[in-house]
């Protein structure tokens, strides 16, 4: 085994996926995902300090592209619209890997309790993130907050659809969340 191969992280994420879904997350050892990565244990250990953190593997790159979408957007930008600019943003960097993991990763997160808790603190942490970035816009705090949620379920819905959706999709993650962003702001109207 080579000292040192370049994409350890993307190789340790998907094992552990793939391990995950095969036998169980419980079943699984941090040796077995080093193993199927093709790393040495130290390795796993000097990218993740468990196996429940390679669930949010990316999650600060992912908060940072969202943060920067946000502050990045026209001045005169609605919050919503902000939002929106994050999610092109953050959109732009996930690919076919992301895309192509997505069923495994969701189906190994509804088959373990604790994988569903981490998932939900990666959600209230990329909410944080986005909430911040509005704050810093003057946007007021319980309206930023509202944004930053929203923004936090069209990713999710539109990571869904995306990753469902035919392969020859043209418009890419970033239509899908742009899309569900859109649906989720005509559900506020009609909240009335």
């Amino acid at each position: 085994m080579a000292r040192w191969q370049p994409g350890a992280t993307q190789r340790l994420v998907v094992a552990a996926v793939e391990l995950f879904t095969e036998q169980g997350y419980d079943a699984t050892t941090v040796t077995q995902i080093a193993e199927r990565a093709g790393v040495t244990k130290s390795t796993f250990f000097r990218h993740f300090s468990d196996k429940r953190e390679l669930l949010v593997a990316g999650q600060e790159t992912l908060s940072r592209l969202l943060a920067d979408g946000i502050a990045e957007a026209p001045a005169g930008a609605s919050p919503l619209q902000a939002v929106a600019a994050g999610l092109e943003r953050a959109s732009s960097a996930m690919g076919q890997a992301n895309r192509e993991l997505g069923p495994r990763l969701k189906a190994a997160v509804a088959a373990c309790a604790e994988l569903q808790e981490r998932d939900a603190l990666k959600s209230v942490g990329l909410a944080a993130a986005m909430t911040a970035a509005l704050i810093a816009r003057d946007v007021p705090e319980p309206t930023a907050h509202l944004a930053g949620e929203l923004g936090v379920l069209a990713f999710k819905r539109g990571y869904a659809q995306w990753c469902e959706s035919d392969r020859d999709d043209e418009g890419g993650l970033a239509l899908h969340a742009l899309t569900a962003l859109d649906d989720l702001r005509a559900a506020t109207a009609s909240l009335g």
